[in-house]
């Protein structure tokens, strides 16, 4: 069994690792191109740094003072617009920007360390132990570093550290049925997933027969929602795991609106073809 103080340092290394490789991605970038527009409606990519930014700072609210992390939430004037509202709020010109989120995720680390062994932190509509928020910190770190990259016209080489995400895409397979409205399935699915570098990450019974293979980046792409499955190398083999794949979902709260196939799509504006 993985000591939990181990599990612990490891994605708070790998946490600091995929944020690292965003921030030399984003830090040379003169202002301009900060505004360019990325994929998700409306954000350019200070948005996407803005919202990590804030992101962080209500997850160290989560971490070390319950009590106002709940009153950020209840004193939203649109719970709604919360996430472009947070993102909105912590936008600033680069320099300060990326100060603001390297001081907070730096922050967020070390209270995330110290949380005692067992505590739970409160989050939107659930509850995580320090080493969940820390793979949710990750997830949510490299698909919006996914963003900024679509923006740039830059493709990313998948690391390991994907399989933190390919994890928690897995471990989400209810909330995925739920979000969506509907019912969570009892069959269980097998997902096998080829890993970069060689070898095969496989989660769910060996024996199970809806099955999900396919390349890792892919399986990631699909559930933080960056890519529409018609654009990805995935398989589905049974009814339950064909559903799934349309209703896959690593984050939190309402379903989000998914991404169109590549396909004749025309690029956003601001970002190159």
């Amino acid at each position: 069994m993985v000591d939990r103080t181990d599990l612990l340092t490891d994605l708070l290394t790998d946490l600091a690792d995929e944020s690292g490789e965003l921030d030399a991605l984003v830090a040379p970038l003169p202002w301009g191109d900060w505004a360019r527009a990325t994929p998700a409606p409306g954000w350019t990519i200070a948005h996407q740094i803005a919202h990590l930014a804030w992101t962080d700072h209500v997850a160290l609210l989560a971490a070390t003072d319950p009590g106002a992390f709940f009153a950020s939430v209840t004193s939203a004037p649109d719970l709604g617009r919360l996430v472009d509202d947070g993102a909105e709020q912590f936008l600033a010109p680069a320099a300060k920007l990326l100060a603001r989120w390297r001081a907070g995720r730096t922050a967020l680390a070390d209270a995330l360390a110290a949380v005692p062994a067992g505590e739970k932190l409160p989050w939107y509509g659930t509850r995580m132990s320090a080493t969940s928020m820390a793979t949710a910190r990750i997830m949510e770190t490299w698909a919006h570093g996914e963003d900024v990259a679509d923006a740039l016209g830059v493709t990313r080489a998948p690391t390991a550290r994907l399989r933190h995400v390919a994890h928690l895409g897995f471990r989400t397979l209810g909330h995925g049925f739920t979000a969506h409205g509907r019912a969570v399935p009892t069959a269980p699915v097998r997902l096998e997933l080829a890993a970069p570098g060689g070898g095969t990450w496989a989660h769910g019974p060996a024996d199970a027969p809806d099955r999900v293979t396919g390349p890792a980046r892919d399986f990631c792409l699909l559930v933080t929602q960056r890519r529409h499955r018609a654009d990805l190398a995935l398989v589905a083999a049974g009814p339950v795991a064909d559903e799934w794949l349309d209703v896959a979902q690593a984050f939190a709260g309402p379903p989000g609106a998914g991404r169109e196939p590549l396909e004749g799509r025309a690029p956003a504006a601001g970002t190159t073809a």
